[in-house]
């Protein structure tokens, strides 16, 4: 078999979202916050709120880090990030933050389909998610490490737990 790299123009772009939100809790890096762009708009996630201070401006390195998908992705920025939460459950999220906690579970074991949308909260790039939004949260996850290190880059994890969910969701099994 002879493999033909793909290009850009190979790309057959699709507008089928996930029932998946995400939320960060005071994402302060603007190259983080412009890998989160790239990665919604990449796997379908529905929106990404970004509260607390996030790192967001018109400037050419989010722009460039993104691929503009800034422009594409739905987002909003959230000045409470557990009022947000709040309103998100209201309106019939199940809040996931990905954080080792004493009762996180491993995100292999966690079957996400029982809920029929996630909001998932990705923490401070040094001091993950905060008390208040882990007590608001319906569940919480890790990342099993097994190195020296028990985190990871928010944007790596990102997108392990991203992509974990939503091949993980029975509404777009055909992806």
């Amino acid at each position: 078999m002879k493999h033909r790299k793909l290009t850009f123009d190979d790309h057959e772009s699709s507008s089928l979202k996930f029932p998946v939100s995400i939320l960060t809790d005071n994402i302060t890096l603007t190259k983080n916050i412009g890998a989160l762009f790239r990665l919604c708009d990449s796997l379908g996630i529905e929106h990404l709120y970004l509260a607390g201070n996030a790192a967001v401006s018109a400037d050419t390195k989010l722009s460039k880090v993104s691929r503009f998908t800034e422009r594409s992705v739905s987002h909003s920025i959230e000045q409470d990030a557990l009022q947000t939460v709040n309103q998100l459950k209201i309106n019939g999220y199940t809040i996931i933050s990905l954080e080792l906690t004493s009762h996180s579970t491993n995100i292999r074991d966690f079957d996400f389909a029982i809920a029929e949308k996630i909001c998932l909260i990705l923490g401070n790039e040094s001091k993950g998610v905060n008390d208040d939004l882990l007590k608001a949260s319906d569940h919480c996850v890790h990342i099993p490490m097994l190195g020296m290190n028990s985190s990871m880059n928010v944007i790596c994890a990102a997108s392990i737990a991203v992509f974990e969910i939503t091949r993980n969701l029975p509404q777009l099994e055909s992806w």
